[in-house]
């Protein structure tokens, strides 16, 4: 990589319900605090984030988010090879210069459309994969732990509600 001046960039996906992760929170002793939740509405969001680092450079997170509103069947249910090229040209046009890239096994990873993709981008662009469960060896995993703790205490009550806070909370760690 130093040789070759490149980026190094670890990614992964992740996703998010109106359900809020459980956390730890506060409250008057004897009193158990209550977060009413409806459970109703199947929205989600798909998230999927590059944690790129170059010598010499400040790190840099890239992240793309795709809604999914309930009720609507024609909506796809996460990335795609689609998405993933998109996310990855716009990861090369805003960095600059060839990358590295490291992610996982992921299906759609790994199936023909998206190997026929990267090899016409080997110019620029060296794929490497982890191993099938290891969370420890993808910094991107630590991203999405920072998001699950700084949503801990947060309901949100549609999916663009919680869309905007995911937002506000990667704008934050971007910088």
């Amino acid at each position: 990589m130093r040789d070759q001046e490149a980026w190094l960039c670890f990614e992964d996906e992740s996703g998010r319900s109106l359900r809020p992760p459980k956390a730890r929170t506060w409250s008057h002793r004897g009193r158990s605090p209550q977060v009413e939740v409806s459970g109703k509405g199947s929205g989600r969001i798909s998230l999927a984030a590059l944690v790129c680092v170059r010598l010499g450079r400040r790190t840099r997170l890239i992240h793309r988010m795709l809604v999914h509103h309930s009720g609507h069947r024609k909506e796809k249910k996460g990335f795609r090879e689609r998405d993933f090229a998109t996310l990855l040209d716009a990861t090369r046009r805003q960095l600059g210069g060839k990358i590295v890239l490291v992610w996982d096994n992921s299906t759609q990873h790994k199936d023909a459309q998206m190997r026929e993709l990267l090899a016409r981008w080997k110019v620029w662009l060296t794929v490497f994969r982890l191993p099938a469960y290891a969370p420890e060896l993808n910094p991107a995993e630590g991203v999405w732990a920072n998001l699950r703790n700084t949503l801990g205490n947060l309901a949100a009550c549609t999916t663009d509600e919680l869309a905007a806070l995911v937002r506000t909370r990667l704008k934050k760690m971007q910088y």
